[in-house]
This record gives C-alpha cells, structure tokens and sequence, in this order.
C-alpha cells in the first residue's frame, strides 16, 4: 500500500496541471446529477405532472364566461298586424354565466388521485436517473483509479530498466558484459517507455470519459481524487444474504417504486372509464340583458332598456346516459388491459432488479476471491523476481531469466491492482442496491 501510495504521489505531481483541484467522487457524482441532459428532461417530467395534478384538482372548481353580441337582421318580415313588410332589426346582448359540476360519476376524485400516483411515478423515475447517472460515474471514476495505477506501474518498470542499462553499461566499460546484452536491455527499456505511454494515453481517455459524464466543456485541469485506502487481503466484508439484498432493493429501489405507483394508478384509470356509466349532474346560473331596435317602430334608449331587460337564471342540468356505441364499455376493457400490462411490466422490472443484483452479488464474491488469488501470485512473483534479480547480478542467470522474472512480477502486480478496484467498486455497488449512498 505504501508502494502504490508513492505511485500515486508520483502521478500527481508528474501528470496533474498545477493548481488543479481534485474532485472526490461525491464531487463529481454532484456536479454530474446537476448538469446531466437526461436529469434535467426528466425533471421536466416531473413539472409536467405535477401541471396535470393541478389541471385534475381545479376540475372542481366553477367555471365563468362573460360573453357580447351584436346581430343585424334586414329584409321583408311578418309585422305584428300579419302583414309582411321592409325592416331593419338590431339587437344587443351581454351575460355572463357560470357551470358548478355537482356529480361526474366519481371522475373528478378518481383522476385527482391518478394525477397524484403519475406524479410519484414521476419523481421515482427522476431519482432512478440520478442512479443511472451516478453508477456510471463510479464505474468510470473506478477505471480512471485503475488506469491511473497502471500508469505507475508502467513508470516503475521503466525505472527497472533504465536501471539495468546503467548497470550494464558499467559493466561493459570494465568487461564484464557483453554489447549484446546491453543492446538487449535498451530494447526491454524502449519497450517498457512504449508501454507507459500507452497507459498515459488510456488514462487521458479515461478521464476525458469521465470528464464528459459530468458535463465538463474541457478535461484540461481535471483530476481525481485518491481513496484513502484500497481493499486488503485481509478485508473479507462479510455479504450479507442474497434475499436480504433483494428484499431491500424490491422495498427501496426508484424503478421498482414507480412502476408500482403506475399499476396503482390503473385501478383509477378503470374507475374513470367506468364514470361513463353514472349520470352527471351540473349546477348552472347566469345574468344576462339586451338592447333591441326596429326600424317603424320606437325603442326606448339603450340604458334604459338594459336596465329593463336585465334577467337571472339558476338551473340543474342532469344528463342520463343510456346508449353511446359501447365506448364506455371498451373503455373499461381497454383500461383493464392497460392493468394487465402494467403488472407485466412491474413484474419485468422486478426481475430484471434481481439480475442485476445476482451478477453483481456473484461478481463481488468473484472479486474477493481474485483479490486473495492475485496478493498470493503478487508475493509469489516478488519473491521470484528478487531472487532472479539477486543471481542476474552476481552473475548465475542470464538477461532473458532476469527480464522473464521481472514481467512476470508487473503483471502479478497489475492483476493485483485490477483486482483491488474490481472489488472496490462491486462492494460499493452491493450497498449501493441496499440504499447507501455510492461511495468508495
């Protein structure tokens, strides 16, 4: 751990720009919920049905129209003596009115409370692209750690084999090597210098993808930060129960709650459908006044007679239905489908939750068991390594021994690395699907 503490030092100071500030990955889980596109259309979503809460809740309440008119009539009419005869009318109205619903077959409640359910839906749906958004940033956050060790790695092994061409070099200036073996290890050095940039290069891509989840214009002065400790041979985070897991995941999980809410949602979609049966009755009242006139004939002033032909009005409309080409009843069974098809869709998001938390329970246990299998091989190979190294200096192994041995030591040690993160990251999503939050 001190070792791979130093490769990160190292790193920092060698590859992050001066003054840049390193994001934990709270920070950069933060800074990515709050600028993610799909976060932010989905908080749109969620506007828009609490809109429709508001739209089924005013349902209730009066409505008022205030309306004018203006009619010109011309041409031969019957007079009042039955006489036909030219003349030119004119008349003037003003009212205003307003429509009280009384009873609407249980509708109104019914959409209020489905309006209500579609809004919940809605904020589930948000809070499960917050998850989406926030499990790839760890993963990527995880890789860029790992790509960033491996970078380390790679410097360490040109630091191996610069420090053997020095050696050889001496050796050769005093006889005791030949010109073939120093060749050999400035070929073993270039290749390792080739390497290490590759690992620069995967890193920088990395973290440009890590840049570009988080809605950053530019990954120049972008850096993360390190965990304080990494997992050890001796961590064995006892699992808890795979059922515990998914019984936790069934009662918490965003995806799981909504699509719950909707198929609640649908027993009110059927009772709305079945409102087409109920009469409706409706509470109406009204003031109203016009102005006439007609040519022959005298009429009083248009104050006047506003005034005198100012009228009121209350009434109860009811309306009965009895046929309507069956819409009713096929939207009743359209409604109960749509029931059906939610709990379809409710029962494939539950299995699909367990998938995904069975691979990821399985992956943990498999990350724990390569994480001892790679510190065994790890010890294994270093103790080779020294050993090898220890006889290619005094002399009793030759370079391609010596270079066998180191390669196999890096790799033991890159496979240990991968294996450190890879179960970092699986035990963090483990208590992820139980409702921690996601944290290294």
């Amino acid at each position: 751990m001190r070792k791979l503490g130093l490769l990160f030092i190292i790193y920092h100071l060698s590859f992050s720009p001066a003054g840049a500030q390193s994001w934990t990955l709270q920070q950069c889980i933060d800074h990515a919920v709050s600028h993610n596109i799909t976060i932010g259309r989905q908080q749109l979503q969620v506007e828009q049905q609490a809109l429709q809460l508001s739209n089924a809740r005013n349902q209730r309440l009066p409505d008022l129209s205030a309306s004018a008119g203006q009619n010109f009539s011309f041409g031969r009419g019957l007079t009042a003596d039955n006489t036909y005869s030219n003349t030119n009318t004119s008349s003037t109205n003003f009212s205003v009115g307003t429509t009280v619903p009384l009873f609407t077959g249980f509708q109104i409640p019914n959409q209020i409370r489905l309006s209500q359910l579609n809004l919940e839906a809605a904020t589930h749906d948000l809070e499960r692209a917050k998850n989406d958004i926030r499990v790839q940033v760890a993963q990527q956050y995880v890789q860029v750690l790992y790509d960033m060790e491996m970078l380390g790695v790679a410097r360490r092994q040109i630091g191996i084999d610069s420090a053997q061409v020095a050696r050889l070099e001496a050796l050769l200036d005093v006889g005791r090597a030949s010109q073939a073996e120093l060749s050999q290890q400035k070929a073993t050095l270039a290749q390792s210098r080739l390497t290490a940039t590759q690992a620069d290069n995967t890193l920088r891509l990395a973290l440009l993808s890590l840049a570009q989840l988080l809605e950053l214009d530019s990954p120049e002065g972008f850096a993360i930060a390190v965990p304080d400790s990494l997992p050890q041979l001796d961590d064995n985070g006892t699992l808890p129960r795979l059922d515990d897991v998914l019984h936790k995941a069934l009662m918490q999980r965003p995806e799981v709650q909504a699509e719950q809410l909707r198929l609640k949602g649908t027993e009110n979609s059927i009772a709305i459908a079945r409102a087409g049966y109920y009469p409706t009755l409706s509470f109406s009242a009204g003031l109203g006044t016009n102005y006439y006139t007609t040519s022959g004939f005298r009429a009083d002033g248009f104050g006047r007679q506003l005034k005198n032909n100012f009228s009121q009005y209350l009434g109860l409309n009811l309306s009965i239905p009895i046929f309507n080409r069956f819409q009713t009843r096929n939207g009743i069974r359209q409604a109960k489908l749509q029931r059906t098809s939610q709990q379809l869709l409710l029962d494939q998001t539950r299995k699909t939750l367990y998938k995904e938390i069975q691979t990821a329970y399985y992956n943990t246990i498999g990350a724990r068991e390569k994480l001892h299998s790679s510190h065994q091989a790890r010890q294994a190979s270093s103790d080779a390594f020294r050993q090898v190294q220890a006889k290619y200096e005094a002399g009793r192994a030759t370079i391609t021994e010596f270079n066998e041995a180191k390669n196999i030591y890096l790799k033991t040690e890159s496979d240990l690395t991968q294996a450190r993160y890879e179960y970092l990251y699986q035990q963090a999503l483990m208590k992820f699907y139980q409702g921690d939050e996601l944290h290294l």
